[in-house]
Order: structure tokens, then sequence, then C-alpha cells
């Protein structure tokens, strides 16, 4: 039997005394969110403590094999459940025509609204396209230029960079519930710049440089432009092994809601398996989240084409329930399209179906339908 009733009462109950609590220590960077926002951070911050909800990139906007269906994904064609969270991207935000940016606005609002009817939650990557370079997300040895120093504060083009964070704010400010209400966001801007595989990776721009554009960003955000319905993620990739190392370059506990990882190396890519690093790496992320008050969760991960048919029970699995761990929800990354092998969650016929279902069936895994309402405080 699936674990339904008991368990979302359970959860209602457990939210509901924590809310009542006479002093509530975790609180999000941005005093003005929007009651929604604060309710979903809190309710992630408490579910964590023993339970992890279950992500996929680009899941309901298409599939293996299909894309643009109605209430569609591969995770609910083989569980019955949408996940949990859900990956979307501001890549088509800039970089492009004025008229396909629209026509992007309006299937991020569309997906974004339709997640949020259903009880679900949306986080928002960032595969910026280079501002200035004019190409991809990605750094190109010949033609990209160090692209971070110009958009910060007293950069040359700064005002360009501004121009696209109001286009942000505009789709941001644009997602409403119902009732009229924000719809609250998950927002994981500059990710894996541990790497130097994106223009704002670590050997494209200075410890310095890169603090100044997370800050800028947040405030400029927040502070000029009025957003108030984001919690900001931030997530380097695996390229740490001490808590020293993770924060290199992070800005501040005052400029973070979510601390992330993402980590496919460690969790079987091209065959190596070193989970217990993975754990390792986890448990730094984890335990500094607990320290600090914030909220922490594994922002990507996934094997593709998913070869290990019981990878989500003896290996996933196994390995978030191993440390003690409170992560607010686990991402997979997307399933392509038209690739045949570019897939991270199964679909229906995949010969790892069985062992997801039982991954799905595991008290410790959220999916969609068992959610509480996360955006409201029960009193």
């Amino acid at each position: 039997m699936r674990k339904h009733g008991a368990l979302l009462m359970m959860i209602s109950l457990l939210v509901a005394a924590v809310f009542c609590e006479a002093q509530q220590p975790f609180q999000l960077i941005d005093a003005k969110a929007t009651d929604e926002t604060k309710a979903l951070a809190y309710n992630l911050h408490e579910l964590s403590k023993q339970y992890i909800l279950f992500g996929h990139q680009h899941a309901t906007e298409y599939g293996h094999g299909w894309s643009g269906d109605a209430n569609r994904s591969d995770v609910q064609s083989v569980t019955g459940s949408h996940p949990a969270v859900i990956g979307v991207d501001f890549s088509g935000l800039s970089g492009r025509p004025a008229d396909e940016i629209e026509r992007n606005k309006i299937s991020l609002q569309q997906n974004i609204v339709a997640t949020y009817n259903r009880g679900g939650i949306s986080t928002v990557s960032w595969h910026f396209n280079n501002p200035i370079f004019g190409g991809g997300f990605y750094w190109k040895d010949s033609m990209s230029v160090p692209t971070v120093k110009y958009i910060i504060p007293g950069g040359s083009y700064n005002d360009r960079y501004k121009d696209i964070l109001k286009n942000i704010a505009a789709v941001a400010k644009s997602v409403k519930g119902k009732n009229g209400e924000a719809i609250p966001l998950i927002f994981r801007p500059f990710h894996e710049f541990d790497g130097d595989w994106f223009w704002w990776g670590r050997s494209h721009c200075s410890i310095d440089e890169f603090k100044s554009l997370w800050k800028f960003t947040v405030s400029y955000l927040r502070d000029s432009l009025e957003v108030h319905n984001f919690i900001y993620a931030f997530s380097p990739d695996n390229r740490f092994d001490t808590e020293a190392v993770y924060l290199e370059r992070y800005p501040g506990n005052e400029w973070v809601d979510m601390l992330g990882m993402d980590n496919y190396g460690d969790w079987g890519r091209e065959g190596k398996y070193d989970v217990d690093a993975g754990i390792k790496k986890l448990k730094i992320v984890s335990d500094y989240a607990i320290k600090a008050n914030k909220l922490a969760a594994f922002t990507e991960t996934g094997l593709e084409s998913i070869p290990n048919a019981t990878w989500w029970t003896e290996t996933l699995l196994k390995a978030l329930k191993s440390a003690k761990l409170q992560l607010s929800y686990v991402l997979v990354w997307r399933n392509d399209i038209k690739s045949p092998t570019h897939f991270y969650a199964p679909f229906p016929g995949h010969s790892s179906v069985p062992d997801f279902i039982n991954f799905y069936n595991d008290a410790y895994t959220l999916f969609e339908k068992e959610l509480p309402d996360m955006y409201r405080v029960k009193k």
C-alpha cells in the first residue's frame, strides 16, 4: 500500500506544531518575502528532518519521446504522481530574438502556474547566455571573455546586466496563483561555479568578483526590483571535500537561503562510483545548513541512461539515508525528447521502473501528490 493518508496527517501535524512554536530560528534573507514563500521555505526546512522530496528537471515540459503534452511527465507515467519538485530554466530570457523570449516567458509562466496549482514546487536554474560574448553559457577558450568583471557594479556592461535582471523580475512577478499571490520559486543562479565549463566558472573570475556578482544579483532583484518570491540557492559542483573549500566562494549567510550541491561524478557517471565521497560532500552541505539555519538540497544528480537497474534504491536511496542528512529535495536531470540515451528518470518500459517504484513507495521519499499544502501555515 502506498503511504498516503496517515503520512499526510503526520506531515500536517508536524508542520502545524512547528509553526506554533514561540520562536522560529529559520528565516529567509528577504525580510519582505511573501507569506507563501516563507511557508514553502519553512515547510521544506521541517520536512527535511524526516523526508526528502523527489525532483526532475523539465519534467512536465517534455520527456522521453514526447513534448508539450498537458499534465504529463515520465515520472507520473511510471508512478501515478508528478515529481514533488520540477525544474525549469531562465535560459530563454536573454540572448535570443525578442519574439522567442516572449514565447519562452509564456511557456515558463504556464509551467510554473500549473505546478503551483497542483501543489508542487518549481526550482529555476539559469543557463545564462553570455551577455557580452553573445554565445551560449559554456566557456569557449577561443571566443569567450571573462564576463563577470564587466557585469558587476563598476563594470562597463552592468547596465546591460540590469536589463536582463529586469526581464527575470518581470517573469517572477507575473506568475500568480488563483488568488493573485506571487508563486514562490527556488532560484539557483550560477550553479557549478567551481568548475570551468561555464563562463562564470572558477577560472574565469576571482573569488571577490563571483561574490560581488552574487550579492549584486540578489540585492538588485530583491531590493531594487522588489522580487519577494525567490528562495536563493547556492550550488557548486562536487569539487570540494571540506567545509572550507565548499565555502570558498560563499557570499555569506545574509545572501543565501539554500545550500546545495550538483554531483554526477560520484554517483556512477561513466561507470565510476565513489558514493562514499558523495555522501561525505552531502554531509558537509547538510551540516553547514543545520549550523547556519539554512535549507539544504541535492540540487542536481542522476545516472544518465540509468544502466544500473537498482540504482534508485541500492545507490541513491541508501546514500541519502546513511548519514542523517537533512536535505529538502534531490533532483535528477532531464529526459531528452529525441536522444535514446540522454535521460535521468525512468519512463514506461525502462529496466529501472520496478526499482524506481520501490523508491517511490519508500516512506522517506515524497512526490507531488503526497505533499501537504506547502504554501500555507496551519495554526
